[in-house]
């Protein structure tokens, strides 16, 4: 009597087998993904409160991830991630590369200047001929305010912001409001003080939306040249004293100066500002005792912040949003494939 054929292991053996390839934790972690809200990430306010819990949820998954020696996941395997930067960058750039390649995506980066851009190119022509390419995400970063918005509307693909002008800088809110989460175990109640160029700051706008959104009280501290005129209807308590302004703060939040935005002196000498605004200990003993110090980078040591301040790990969150950050957009990555599924 012929012998039975053994049986086929199934749909369920199949699935079993490849979760167990998963690095530690991971099965979890892809438990909580979820599909993004939107089809582009433009600005913070395409998140409401739970929606942000759950990014940064997914986000404290990947710290893990990132932490293990295998760092490779297939989520994003057969899609095309484009990085797109009119601007120079090294944080935003690389943490995306690095945030892509880890989830298995295909990543392209587009120089503007070694491209038909600087021939004249417009960048809506620059949208169409990428669109052509079929691409499935694409990271933008552009000096003019609403640049993503506009490409978002003549591609087929998710966009992300990654900084538009003094608009919005919507994944650098979610790292730091991730960075403070895992310092403070929460973000509904914590003050944060920021500090420094506000009127030039797409990172200002978008923490002080998402912050707000969390339950945070906000305060901006800085000259009144770098305060934006309608300041009064952000919010947010403004100071123009940076020990009055960081008095009491859990987080105080230090922006860099943007002297290639200015148009006329719009702040004294560096050293003055220093004086000032500028962050050292004495004017960080005004903080709460458990404070933590963050700068979106790249500093300007001696300006906005001295080293004794920015290099001490006991009070420096700075290191820890760079690492953030990737976590941060492997988050929205994940979230903008798992969106495309659907669509």
């Amino acid at each position: 009597m012929p012998a039975e054929p053994l049986p086929s292991p199934g749909k369920a053996a199949y699935d079993a087998a490849l979760m167990s390839a998963l690095p530690t934790g991971m099965t979890e972690v892809l438990a909580r993904t979820f599909p993004f809200p939107k089809r582009h990430f433009l600005s913070v306010q395409d998140l409401n409160p739970v929606e942000v819990n759950d990014l940064l949820d997914l986000a404290d998954g990947f710290v893990a991830l990132n932490r293990q020696t295998s760092k490779k996941l297939d989520l994003l395997k057969g899609r095309t991630l484009m990085n797109l930067f009119f601007e120079n960058s090294t944080r935003t750039q690389s943490s995306f590369e690095l945030a892509g390649k880890r989830l298995g995506a295909d990543v392209v980066n587009m120089s503007p200047r070694s491209s038909s851009i600087s021939k004249g190119e417009t960048l809506i022509d620059t949208a169409v001929t990428l669109n052509a390419m079929q691409p499935d995400l694409l990271v933008v970063r552009h000096a003019s305010s609403g640049a993503a918005s506009l490409l978002s509307q003549k591609v087929t693909c998710s966009v992300i912001n990654a900084g538009d002008g003094q608009h919005e800088h919507p994944t650098q809110a979610l790292l730091d409001s991730l960075a403070m989460r895992r310092a403070f175990g929460r973000i509904g109640g914590l003050k944060v003080a920021i500090c420094g160029d506000v009127l030039h700051s797409r990172v200002a706008r978008s923490n002080i939306g998402l912050l707000q959104m969390m339950g945070a009280e906000v305060r901006l501290v800085g000259p009144p040249t770098l305060m934006p005129t309608d300041v009064a209807r952000w919010g947010a308590e403004v100071f123009h004293d940076m020990r009055k302004g960081v008095a009491g703060c859990d987080v105080v939040m230090m922006l860099r100066l943007q002297l290639e935005r200015m148009d006329g002196v719009m702040a004294p000498s560096q050293r003055e500002y220093f004086r000032f605004f500028g962050l050292d200990r004495e004017k960080l003993a005004h903080a709460a005792p458990h404070v933590r110090v963050m700068h979106p980078g790249p500093m300007n040591r001696g300006v906005e912040i001295d080293s004794d301040v920015a290099d001490d790990l006991s009070v420096s969150l700075i290191q820890n949003q760079v690492e953030m950050g990737v976590a941060a957009r492997m988050a929205v990555l994940a979230s903008l494939a798992a969106r495309l599924e659907n669509d």
